[in-house]
């Protein structure tokens, strides 16, 4: 995780906890001149335009108040949704026996892209399945990871 990132985690997570949902986690996609923090915020009862908004305007006055982006971003926060991303090794143990999408920040055994089952964690590593080979792959490698929904 960069340390931007580090940042804006301690930064804002307390405040959307504050606010009794769960910070699911922080995207910061660096455009340019112009910028995106993307919040993913979740609850047991689900989330609404309304929680959104309500965390919207809370965090956007503690980004204005403590001002850790430099350049211009627009702030969106939103649900994690079905194809839920995966950020931290909790989230990929809670979601054991999912089919996953895994994107790495460089190739891994000459791939950047896995498809395929979420088999486990073992220490740092993600324990993913893809066409009966089994992958150990360092969390740090990983760029993205969002569950494949399924509709059974």
């Amino acid at each position: 995780m960069s340390s931007k990132l580090e940042q804006l985690q301690a930064l804002l997570a307390p405040v959307v906890q504050a606010l009794g949902y769960q910070c699911w986690g922080i995207e910061f996609l660096s455009q340019g001149r112009h910028s995106l923090l993307r919040v993913y915020i979740d609850h047991p009862n689900g989330i609404l335009v309304d929680d959104c908004e309500k965390v919207s305007r809370q965090l956007s006055g503690v980004l204005d108040v403590e001002d850790p982006i430099s350049s211009d971003y627009t702030l969106e926060v939103s649900s994690p949704g079905m194809d839920r991303p995966l950020f931290t090794l909790e989230q990929y143990a809670a979601h054991i026996g999912e089919q996953v999408k895994i994107k790495l920040r460089s190739p891994f055994e000459g791939r950047r892209n896995f498809q395929g089952l979420l088999r486990g964690v073992e220490e740092q590593d993600v324990v993913v399945l893809v066409d009966d080979h089994e992958y150990l792959l360092p969390i740090e490698m990983i760029d993205k990871t969002n569950i494949i929904p399924r509709f059974d």
